[in-house]
């Protein structure tokens, strides 16, 4: 899965440089592979979730049957707490290709670099950049949210590193500009749990509805509710599962695009 914005491509190979308690590592995937740069020596954590957890859940069949397609699928965890709750923040508003591109400007301007990919700018770094280097980066109304977090995670890192998931997510919303969407974003991508995910969250909306055209979706608010009743105890699976059906379809769209594009 290959949702995270951090994921860059080289050599056709996806590539994406992250840091663990240990210090960064440089992570291929397809077949997946992690290097550790400099003395870093906890590897990275990879989360799978399996389709035939939630074969007994009482889903909509053409749901049903496009995520049992899909498969196992496995999913980096971002052990940097700054670089979920930064990534969340870049995500606010924003579609996802526009997000990416942000992310991806973000790192390449800022940011360490590692071997053919880039590390988030580090909390000190993006305390310490002026208003104008964000305009230059087209990021002018990401400056305040990312620079109070980042003052926020120097202060209470070693507090929020002892929170379980369910507490952490809360303690985060009390950074300004920080709300239940991107605490909710920032702490799945963190602890790997996609139950704390926003799941009524239009990403999530669009790809069960294009993965099962044929059933009536409520909108965003019964959405919420339902989606909850499909899953039962599996909510995180089911919500990652769909996600990934997403990816994966965004993925093969764009190769075939790239392939019928003219000379």
């Amino acid at each position: 899965m290959l949702d995270h914005p951090a994921w860059d491509t080289h050599q056709g190979r996806p590539v994406r440089a992250t840091r663990t308690a240990s210090g960064p590592w440089l992570v291929s995937a397809l077949p997946y592979e992690a290097t550790p740069l400099a003395d870093a020596t906890h590897p990275p954590i990879v989360d799978r979730y399996d389709p035939a957890i939630i074969v007994e859940r009482p889903l909509p069949s053409g749901l049903r049957t496009a995520l049992e397609a899909l498969g196992p699928v496995t999913r980096l965890r971002t052990a940097d707490l700054w670089e979920s709750l930064a990534t969340a923040i870049i995500r606010q508003v924003i579609r996802s290709g526009q997000a990416r591109a942000m992310h991806r400007t973000f790192r390449s301007a800022i940011g360490q670099q590692a071997g053919p990919a880039w590390l988030i700018p580090a909390p000190e770094q993006v305390i310490g950049l002026g208003r104008e280097v964000f305009a230059k980066l087209g990021m002018s109304f990401k400056c305040r949210p990312l620079q109070a977090a980042a003052d926020a995670y120097l202060r209470h890192r070693g507090h929020w590193a002892e929170l379980p998931p369910d507490v952490l997510v809360k303690e985060i919303q009390t950074i300004p500009r920080i709300g239940p969407w991107t605490a909710g974003a920032a702490v799945a991508d963190y602890s790997g749990d996609f139950a704390f995910y926003p799941h009524a969250d239009l990403a999530v909306r669009t790809w069960a509805s294009r993965a099962d055209p044929l059933t009536d979706w409520p909108d965003e608010r019964e959405f919420a509710a339902l989606w909850s009743t499909l899953a039962g105890p599996h909510l995180s699976t089911l919500t990652v599962l769909t996600l990934a059906w997403g990816d994966h379809h965004a993925h093969q769209s764009a190769l075939a695009d790239q392939g019928s594009a003219p000379d």
